[in-house]
């Protein structure tokens, strides 16, 4: 299947544009396509990101979306329907959860728990940004460095793929692990974020919410990079297969997703063919905006 290649968020907005369904097995269903990429089974952060959506539209008191706790059970096909059910298991006065299942040709292929809270005095405090990050704009884009380089498994599909076909530029520190690993060996590593273009509407969601899905779309590209790189793996290196095994993340506070975000990541633990990621999400003035820890399967054959 060719990947597209639009340098916009209508990848993005395509990935989380739901259609009512008639539930089967829950209280409320909708249809979402995982959108096309040049591996064999579609991206993970498509399912976060849908499901999200999924519970999102089912809450409708106001209520914010604060944590999702996810588990991928089977690959999902690309360019397909997954068919979300969202159990409504409770809503209480502060807080509301729900269960969401992807199912896929009949199967689940996902499944999740997401929080929601009406929000409360409590005092404030965010984890410091600790480090001096150089500026986005003094980064080659992915576009910029792959330009004249080739190697290992990349094709034109997959180049055109991380330089345009994931609706967000992403600018690394110390470099990309596409072909090799730049830099050193560090289990650690920043990435910034920003969506090509402004992001679009999206049908059944404010832009509120509608960022909150941004956010799990886009966390899920990297957050295994910090592992790669100090195994010394890039993306590209033959043989190498990765796959999402299951995902947290807590929203802290409002961003702006249409502005550059700051992702710092770190390697947690790498062993038995399992690698654990952990992120942080800041804005332009320094705030922390997410958490995510994310585990998942490394096989380097």
């Amino acid at each position: 299947m060719p990947t597209r290649t639009l340098t916009t968020s209508a990848i993005f907005t395509a990935a989380v544009t739901l259609t009512p369904a008639e539930p089967q097995h829950f209280d409320v269903a909708y249809d979402a396509t995982t959108q096309p990429c040049p591996w064999p089974k579609a991206y993970g952060g498509d399912l976060v990101a849908q499901a999200a959506a999924a519970a999102m539209r089912s809450v409708v008191d106001g209520k914010t979306l604060h944590s999702m706790h996810s588990y991928f059970l089977r690959p999902a096909d690309i360019g397909a329907v997954v068919r979300y059910e969202v159990e409504l298991l409770r809503d209480g006065r502060g807080y509301s959860t729900r269960q969401v299942r992807g199912y896929q040709n009949g199967k689940p292929v996902y499944v999740c728990l997401a929080n929601f809270a009406a929000g409360e005095h409590g005092g404030t405090f965010a984890a410091e940004l600790a480090a001096d990050i150089p500026a986005p704009e003094s980064l080659p884009s992915s576009a910029d460095y792959l330009a004249a380089r080739t190697g290992g498994t990349m094709t034109d599909e997959s180049k055109a793929y991380w330089c345009a076909g994931r609706s967000f530029d992403m600018r690394h520190v110390p470099g990309p692990v596409y072909l090799t690993v730049d830099g050193e060996r560090t289990p650690h590593q920043a990435v910034w974020v920003k969506p090509f273009d402004p992001l679009r509407p999206v049908a059944g969601l404010t832009d509120a919410q509608r960022d909150i899905a941004a956010l799990a779309y886009v966390c899920d590209y990297t957050i295994l990079e910090p592992v790669l790189r100090v195994l010394d793996l890039p993306w590209a290196r033959p043989g190498l297969t990765t796959a999402s095994l299951d995902h947290a993340m807590w929203f802290h506070r409002p961003g702006p997703v249409g502005d550059w975000l700051l992702y710092v990541q770190e390697a947690v633990a790498a062993d038995d063919g399992r690698g654990l990621g952990y992120g942080r999400f800041y804005d332009l003035e320094r705030r922390h905006v997410a958490t995510v820890l994310q585990e998942g399967m490394i096989r380097a054959s």
